[in-house]
């Protein structure tokens, strides 16, 4: 009886520690494809998501202001559009996303025993520098504490995007300086507060620890190692690059950081961020103390949901890469501002809660492993992607009609208008082709900060409400449409980089030798300048 209640015991052993380990097993034992060298494509049955339910979140995007969405599950893309006019093999401006990358340079620099805690002392590693209102608060700030937003530092920007601490600090040479000097506004440690200061503060931190820009450590140790190499990242007047916003992506790349994160910082047989980093992020419990934050934790520059397992980088106007380990998920949206409206001139601006497209990715993964093929349900998504892609033209770019442009534009095309010195937009010239039959604009910029792009830039217009693509900008393609006002006496044109995110409406009034620029911003800017036609 002994002996069976042994055998029993033994037996009922194994089979717990069998079903303990069987998840671990099949870890260890799965392989996944590495995207170093390009994306895997799958549909989505195979990897056991839903077309239908995939189909739902293209349609969200059309409606919420999405330049593209990228949805990779078990390291294989298994939906990716992209919505009119932006386009495929494009760079982003990934906001605020920037600043889980900079988090990650920081996790690297650890492991790399450049930094030996992040309980390191901020000041310490400023010790080259004379800061105002060193006090015993301000001597206590850890980088830990940058990385949670819990730093204590007096700034006014918020989850809100306010831009009055921010503005300050970009005219100025020295961001670090100006970013330090800031008095303590509470004790370090006791409160969150959205700061891109810290940000900052943290690529100088990755500067002085590596001897090099964060993005030149990046392109060494993340970057190179994932096959990322078109990127293009911005730096403050001392060419150290920024923290909080700046990184500009493609989305494919976006999504192998996600997938780097997803398999907890190893690459390709390679530990290329310590798992713990990874692991930090995951257990995020920093109350971002804002209603609408709900279940959404913050730490180590990521947003967090542990109650869903999902963790992702966030930045404004719909940046997101979202990473989900239980559902071995990464996504990717990129989003815009937009002018809309029956005359074009009512902005819209993409409102995505993370929360919401968790709930549409989690909702499309409906089982682990492949599902039947619903030939309905993918001919769905592919209409809707489909769909995406193709511009729906604005009512109010149809201004010259079918019988051309009005007389006004054979007496401007070809100008050259000149404009006084001017700080604020540092226009030089401004040059129209208004009845070519390839329209197109084309100004001088000059002057400015450190680092501020300065040349011709341009490209073509369309007239038919559609976005001519082409041209160069200072960050990536034009794309603009134009209309003459119904009396034929200005001309709008609404031009934008794609990926950039700086979508404007100018307003040409023409004199006899003069110009009036009216230029509005998607974002609330707004400013007027006079020019001379070129003798």
């Amino acid at each position: 009886m002994h002996r069976l209640t042994t055998t029993l015991l033994a037996t009922t052993l194994l089979a717990i520690l069998l079903v303990i380990s069987a998840p671990f097993a099949t870890a260890q034992q799965a392989t996944y494809p590495w995207p170093t060298r390009g994306w895997a494509v799958s549909s989505p049955e195979e990897q056991g998501m839903s077309s239908q339910r995939l189909a739902r979140l293209v349609e969200f995007g059309t409606l919420n202001d999405m330049d593209s969405v990228l949805v990779t599950r078990h390291g294989r893309i298994v939906l990716e559009a992209t919505y009119a006019p932006f386009r495929a093999g494009l760079r982003h401006h990934v906001y605020s996303v920037t600043k889980s990358v900079t988090s990650t340079l920081v996790g690297m620099a650890l492991g790399d025993g450049l930094l030996d805690s992040t309980e390191r002392r901020v000041v310490d590693l400023f010790a080259d520098r004379t800061i105002a209102g060193l006090d015993e608060a301000k001597r206590a700030i850890t980088v830990r504490q940058l990385l949670d937003m819990t730093s204590g530092l007096a700034w006014h920007e918020g989850l809100s995007a306010a831009l009055d601490s921010i503005l300050p600090m970009v005219r100025t040479r020295d961001w670090p300086q100006f970013i330090l000097d800031q008095p303590m506004a509470e004790a370090p440690g006791t409160r969150f507060y959205y700061n891109s200061g810290n940000s900052h503060l943290l690529s100088a931190i990755v500067g002085k620890l590596t001897g090099r820009s964060a993005v030149d450590y990046a392109r060494e140790r993340l970057f190179g190692p994932l096959g990322i190499d078109d990127v293009l990242w911005q730096a403050d007047p001392q060419g150290i690059s920024t923290g909080g916003w700046g990184l500009y992506l493609q989305p494919r790349d976006m999504a192998k950081i996600g997938y780097l994160w997803l398999r907890g910082g190893q690459w390709d047989g390679r530990q290329v961020l310590p798992a713990a980093w990874i692991e930090g992020v995951r257990q995020a419990d920093i109350d971002m103390r804002e209603s609408w934050t709900g279940d959404l934790r913050y730490g180590r520059q990521f947003w967090a949901m542990p109650t869903r397992d999902a963790f992702m980088a966030v930045g404004l106007h719909g940046q997101f890469i979202v990473v989900m380990p239980r559902l071995d998920i990464v996504a990717v949206a990129t989003g815009s501002q937009r002018f809309v409206g029956p005359d074009g001139n009512v902005v819209s601006t993409p409102r995505i809660r993370p929360q919401t497209l968790v709930g549409y990715l989690a909702a499309a993964a409906v089982s682990d492993s492949a599902i039947p093929a619903d030939q309905s349900a993918t001919a769905e998504l592919a209409e809707r992607v489909k769909a995406a892609a193709l511009e729906r033209p604005s009512a109010a770019g149809a201004g010259a009609g079918a019988s051309g442009p009005p007389a006004l534009a054979r007496t401007v095309s070809g100008k050259t208008w000149r404009f006084a010195t001017n700080d604020s937009q540092r226009l030089k010239s401004v040059t129209l082709k208004l009845d070519d039959p390839q329209p197109s604009y084309e100004f001088e910029l000059d002057g400015g900060p450190p680092n501020a792009a300065v040349g011709r830039f341009g490209g073509p217009i369309g007239f038919d409400g559609r976005f001519a693509v082409g041209g160069r900008m200072p960050y990536g393609p034009s794309a603009a449409r134009g209309a003459w006002s119904a009396d034929g006496k200005s001309f709008v044109l609404e031009s934008q980089t794609l990926g950039n995110d700086d979508v404007a409406r100018v307003t040409h009034v023409f004199g006899d030798k003069t110009i009036e620029l009216s230029i509005e911003w998607a974002n609330g800017f707004k400013t007027t300048l006079q020019g001379r036609a070129e003798d």
